[in-house]
C-alpha cells in the first residue's frame, strides 16, 4: 500500500467536492514530484474547505519535506459564467455558489491539528506574477470556471520547474467546459500534454 492509500484509509473527506479516487490522484501526483526531489513551493488555486489542502499538508509532512504550500482562494464562492463555462449539465453552478469563509478553512487545519498553508485571500485575476512563488514544483488548479483556470496558468506556468506536474480539476467534466477549454486556449501545445484521470487533467513538465 502506497502513502496516498494509508492517508486515504485513515483521514475522511470533509466535502464531497472532490472524491477519494480523485484525491488519491492529486496525492500520488505531488509524491512522484517529491520523490524526484524537483525543488519549487505546492501551491492549490481554489481551495474551498481545505479537503485537499488537508490531504497535501499530511503528503507533505509524512515525506518531512518543509518546502513552502500556498493557497489562493477569493473564499466569496465561484465568479459568475462566461459564455465559455455554458453547459445543460451545470445549471447548478453559480457565481456565489460554494462560499466558504477563510475562517472556517483555518478551522480545519486546527481541528486536524496540522500546520496551515499561506493563505491568500482574493480573486485569481487581481493576483501577479509578485504573488505567487518563484519557482513552484506542483500546482493544483480547482477554479472550475473558464477565467479561473486561465489566470491560474498565467500565473503558475512561468515559474513551474522542470520535473513538475500540474493537476487540473473537472478537466474532463461535462457541466464545466470552461475549464479544459481555458488549457486549449491557454497552450493548445501544453493542451496535448494532458492526461486525464477521473476528471482531473493531468500535466508532466
Amino acid at each position: 500500500m502506497g502513502l496516498p492509500d494509508s492517508l486515504l484509509q485513515k483521514y475522511s473527506l470533509i466535502s464531497d467536492q472532490v472524491s477519494r479516487e480523485q484525491v488519491q490522484v492529486i496525492l500520488t501526483e505531488l509524491e512522484k514530484v517529491l520523490g524526484q526531489s524537483i525543488s519549487g513551493a505546492v501551491v492549490e488555486f481554489g481551495c474551498y474547505i481545505g479537503t485537499t489542502s488537508l490531504f497535501i499538508r499530511r503528503l507533505l509532512d509524512a515525506h518531512q519535506d518543509d518546502r513552502a504550500f500556498h493557497v489562493y482562494d477569493s473564499f466569496a464562492g465561484l465568479p459568475e459564467k462566461t459564455s465559455a463555462d455554458t453547459s445543460p449539465a451545470g445549471m447548478q453552478f453559480q457565481g456565489g455558489e460554494l462560499a466558504v469563509s477563510k475562517k472556517q478553512f483555518m478551522q480545519e487545519f486546527q481541528k486536524a491539528r496540522l500546520r496551515p498553508p499561506v493563505v491568500h485571500k482574493v480573486w485569481f485575476s487581481a493576483l501577479s506574477s509578485e504573488d505567487v512563488p518563484e519557482k513552484i514544483a506542483f500546482a493544483f488548479l480547482d477554479g472550475d470556471f473558464y477565467e479561473s483556470i486561465y489566470d491560474s496558468l498565467k500565473l503558475v506556468m512561468p515559474n513551474m520547474q522542470a520535473g513538475g506536474s500540474i493537476v487540473i480539476d473537472d478537466y474532463a467534466r461535462e457541466a464545466l467546459p470552461g475549464v479544459a477549454k481555458a488549457v486549449h486556449d491557454f497552450s493548445p501545445m501544453l493542451a496535448n500534454q494532458v492526461q486525464v484521470s477521473h476528471n482531473l487533467g493531468i500535466i508532466h513538465l
